[in-house]
């Protein structure tokens, strides 16, 4: 077993920054070519308001950084957000995935808004 020190061998990108949505995000892709092993993909929401407001958060995988050919990242799914405050994170293989990854976050309900930020951990290769 591996014992790191995460102040210096744990890096963050963000996703999807923190702010109040209304429809639909996809977030802003990350290159992951320089990680190794999991990341860690944090989803940090608070309650949806408006009338039965629903988020449905995924990662998805591509080799263009402007996501033109990306494609969802299997498993790589968050619970969905209703009503209620929600902190989940989902773990995703770099080795399964292309150049870049991104976040996207469907939006419905009548009225919807959502206040969330989307957040990777992982450790990056040391050559």
């Amino acid at each position: 077993m591996k014992i790191i020190n995460c102040n210096d061998e744990l890096s963050l990108e963000e996703l999807a920054v923190s702010g109040a949505r209304t429809s639909t995000l996809t977030g802003t892709a990350i290159d992951i070519s320089q990680y190794q092993g999991d990341l860690k993909i944090i989803l940090d929401s608070a309650a949806g308001t408006g009338t039965t407001p629903t988020l449905n958060g995924k990662i998805q995988t591509g080799d263009q950084s402007d996501g033109s050919d990306a494609a969802d990242v299997s498993g790589a799914v968050f619970a969905q957000v209703v009503a209620a405050a929600s902190k989940q994170s989902i773990g995703v293989d770099t080795r399964a995935c292309k150049k870049y990854i991104r976040f996207i976050g469907t939006i419905a309900g009548t009225t919807p808004s959502f206040n969330f930020a989307v957040l990777a951990v992982g450790q990056k290769q040391v050559i």
